[in-house]
């Protein structure tokens, strides 16, 4: 049986009211992503160090599950995530899903905040790539999806967060 191909992609969303250097410290703080994203309820520091965050760090990640057909809830959704590089001065950072119970296995994503036009003056733009190994019960594009959708809100309640 030959083996599959792992999904690879960029989502991006451009920010017009938020520079890099205010979007940036947001980001950076890792152990708060149920601050930005909106499946997340939960976001917990694990081990290493989580401020300033450094490789290593782990967060524990949760939110609640799907609805059912039956309309009862379905059990909250997980995930170990370990920081493995950061660099301030080129704002990224990479980070892998270590344990989780939606089925990413060898998912790894890297995040940058880029500047805007004129020197960070006109906004910005945050790109997430990713690689994974397929995930049983979604497609590729329904995985582009979710991320697109994720990164929007963020962006929207990061934004939020800065301008009131």
């Amino acid at each position: 049986m030959a083996e599959q191909k792992q999904w690879e992609g960029t989502v991006s969303v451009k920010l017009t009211s938020s520079t890099a250097d205010q979007i940036w410290p947001l980001y950076v703080d890792f152990c708060n992503l149920h601050k930005w994203v909106a499946i997340i309820d939960m976001c917990q520091h694990v081990e290493g160090s989580p401020k300033p965050a450094q490789p290593g760090c782990i967060r524990y990640v949760s939110g609640p599950g799907t609805q059912l057909p039956d309309g009862t809830e379905g059990p909250r959704i997980w995930a170990n995530e370990k920081l493995l590089t950061i660099d301030h001065t080129k704002r990224c950072l990479s980070y892998e899903v270590t344990e989780d119970n939606m089925g990413f296995n060898n998912y790894v994503a890297n995040i940058k905040v880029l500047p805007g036009e004129n020197d960070n003056q006109n906004g910005c733009l945050i790109e997430w790539t990713y690689v994974t190994d397929p995930v049983d019960g979604m497609t590729s594009e329904h995985l582009v999806s979710l991320l697109s959708s994720t990164l929007h809100t963020m962006a929207k309640r990061m934004e939020e967060a800065i301008h009131g």
